[in-house]
């Protein structure tokens, strides 16, 4: 899974994955539970950045705080 970032929509992340491909998510807690497909990207303006940069997003590979996990598996589990 790589991150990227575009200037153009400052409060999104865009990863992509082979096997999902391109993918779009708010820069929110939990936002990759918002994930939706991103079409229409123009690479001028992408750019790859660390993946620990989405800390709390819940996209996987990034850090989680731990007090927030299991605030997060709970609102899920509701």
């Amino acid at each position: 899974m790589k991150l990227y970032h575009n200037n153009n929509y400052p409060t999104r992340w865009f990863a992509y994955s082979p096997d999902s491909g391109w993918t779009m998510f708010p820069a929110e807690l939990g936002g990759w539970t918002k994930r939706q497909p991103a079409r229409g990207l123009d690479p001028i303006h992408v750019r790859e950045v660390p993946l620990r940069l989405a800390f709390n997003t819940g996209i996987p590979g990034a850090p989680m705080d731990d007090a927030f996990h299991a605030d997060f598996e709970l609102e899920v589990a509701a």
